[in-house]
């Protein structure tokens, strides 16, 4: 339900009978008679890791309900006391229109100026609430929740279902960006007039809300036609963005307009509905797309309900993911040196000791071919294990074999990418920054080949010598906030011609043209480093992510490379 629309009607049908950004506080929002006070107190905190040399000052309200034996809800708000909290939860807890709730009501830091006479402190608010950073919700939840736990020794559920995050203007952005990283910490967020503009990177979440894949983020949004139209933006036009852009991906998002001005009288006079829209049928989980119902590309990929599942654990540095011609799937792990192989069945065994090798790929003789960078060379192994040296003089990072027999290796240290043939070796490329993750499009008459350090994957024509010509910085990456380079690493390719992309953010998936479409979470928060079509339909997605293996169903099919070529359908350009 959104009575945002009757709102809207309202106003325009009876502009006359109300000024412009008159909203009064209703009942819900005033101290009532006979209603259970909750206890308000402020404490200091002047100690952070986080945002070095900060101090700030939280509330902390416990409701006269709050029993002690019970893990409590959870609400956190930026800027302090805002949109009468503190009446708004003493009444809705005493009609139990929501559980018990504990607030945390928390200002934004400064640093003390060295001299009051002669400097000013420095205001820390729009660095840590308008960026897209996870640094804030790092300092919730590793400084501020363990100094509350700590000092006012409160019982505080860790259940993401029941905490929510609110904040107005940037403090509003502040909460979306908290939830956004971390939806296993916040899945409830009330936004008002936020800031989901260019001051820091804010006009980027539209774009990226519709290419990521849905996370369980329930978000109510308000702002009014009256907001700022300032330098970074229109306030208004970016809040309906971002409810474009949630109803767009399948988010569970409510919202309500007004005329009002960049202030919190709108926001204040429906914050108690809003809380009972955020916290209905509680204490029933908030799930991702809980309709099933989105227009983002990439749900062509995923299956609904369908996510990461373990595959491997307890490694140290697991790398070159790569499968064979029956969709068993093989990979590497750095410390113990030893190759794994997953067969069809799930089953997981080492398929060679002492291999020191990083990345891997099978090539049309059935071998399989290996980099050994401390050794400096590549070797293949066959059905047994039986190592033989391929090529030397060169620092493998990973690799690619073609139908034809041609192997392409990156070579990341020394910036060059090497063709080999036989036992013969050819430098075809140097210059990219950090060459990396290397793969062929599904008619192998291109090359891609990943910058770590850079922000596109580079594309290449094959010649029929084997030659690379007519390079391109081709694949557009998205970036995390505040970081110079992608981090791309690994890539596979699907039969549409879709390229897929282990980054910092996530794994991105690309279009023909070089767009990204799509990005699929990281199954952990040690991103992947190497991907790979795997299983016996080649339909299952592999991830490796440092100590542990992933894999997932999808709807796509991967791609061999060492098989014949495949024609992919003409992209929509």
């Amino acid at each position: 339900m959104r009575p945002t629309s009757l709102v809207v009607a309202f106003f325009l049908t009876a502009a006359t009978a109300f000024a412009i950004d008159d909203y009064k506080p209703g009942p819900d929002s005033l101290p009532q008679p006979g209603v259970p006070h909750g206890q308000v107190t402020s404490y200091t905190i002047d100690q952070s890791k986080i945002f070095p040399g900060t101090t700030r000052t939280y509330w902390i309200y416990v409701p006269q309900q709050y029993d002690p034996a019970k893990p409590a809800p959870l609400l956190i708000m930026q800027d302090g006391i805002r949109f009468n909290a503190p009446n708004v939860l003493d009444n809705l807890i005493n009609k139990k229109d929501i559980p018990p709730i504990i607030a945390a009501f928390v200002a934004p830091g400064v640093v003390p100026a060295l001299s009051s006479n002669t400097t000013l402190p420095r205001f820390n608010r729009s660095y840590e609430y308008d960026g897209l950073s996870d640094e804030y919700a790092h300092f919730l939840l590793d400084e501020l929740l363990p100094h509350i736990v700590a000092e006012q020794k409160l019982n505080l559920s860790t259940n993401a279902n029941d905490r929510m995050i609110a904040g107005e203007s940037s403090g509003a952005i502040a909460a979306f960006t908290a939830a956004w990283h971390r939806p296993d910490a916040f899945r409830r967020v009330f936004s008002a007039i936020g800031t989901y503009v260019g001051l820091r990177g804010g006009n980027e979440f539209p774009t990226l809300i519709r290419k990521t894949e849905p996370k369980p983020i329930r978000i109510f949004l308000q702002d009014g036609s009256n907001d700022l139209n300032i330098y970074g933006g229109n306030w208004f036009l970016a809040d309906q963005e971002m409810l474009s852009a949630l109803d767009f991906a399948g988010y569970d998002v409510n919202y309500n307009w007004g005329d009002g001005a960049h202030n919190g009288k709108h926001s204040t006079s429906i914050f108690p509905d809003a809380m009972r829209w955020l916290w209905r049928d509680y204490p029933a989980p908030i799930a991702a797309n809980p309709d099933h119902k989105t227009n983002q590309p990439i749900s062509t990929i995923l299956l609904p309900d369908e996510g990461w599942q373990l595959v491997a654990e307890n490694l140290r540095g697991a790398d070159g993911l790569t499968a064979n011609a029956a969709g068993e799937v093989f990979f590497s792990d750095h410390a113990s040196n030893c190759i794994y192989k997953i067969a069809l069945d799930g089953q997981l065994s080492v398929f060679k000791k002492d291999a020191g090798t990083g990345g891997l790929i099978f090539g049309p003789d059935g071998k399989l071919y290996a980099g050994q960078g401390g050794q400096k060379r590549v070797v293949s192994y066959d059905a047994d294990g039986k190592e033989e040296i391929v090529a030397e003089d060169l620092q493998p990072n990973d690799l690619v074999a073609g139908q034809n027999g041609n192997l392409y290796v990156t070579d990341s240290p020394n910036k060059k990418v090497w063709l080999i043939h036989g036992h013969e070796k050819r430098l075809v490329d140097e210059g990219i920054a950090s060459p990396n993750g290397i793969r062929f499009s599904p008619d192998q008459s291109l090359l891609y080949v990943a910058d770590y350090h850079g922000q596109f994957v580079y594309s290449f024509d094959v010649l029929p010598d084997g030659s690379l010509a007519n390079r391109q910085r081709f694949y557009h990456l998205h970036l995390m906030d505040g970081s110079t380079q992608s981090s791309a690493d690994g890539l596979t390719m699907d039969s549409l011609g879709w390229l897929y992309v282990t980054t910092e953010m996530g794994i991105q998936v690309c279009d023909q043209p070089g767009r990204v479409e799509g990005i699929i979470l990281k199954p952990q928060a040690h991103g992947p480093s190497s991907i790979a079509f795997g299983g016996k339909n080649f339909d299952t997605l592999f991830a490796a992510c440092g100590d542990k293996v992933f894999k997932r169903k999808t709807q796509a099919r991967g791609v061999l490379s060492f098989q014949p070529p495949i024609k992919p359908p003409t992209p929509h350009l």
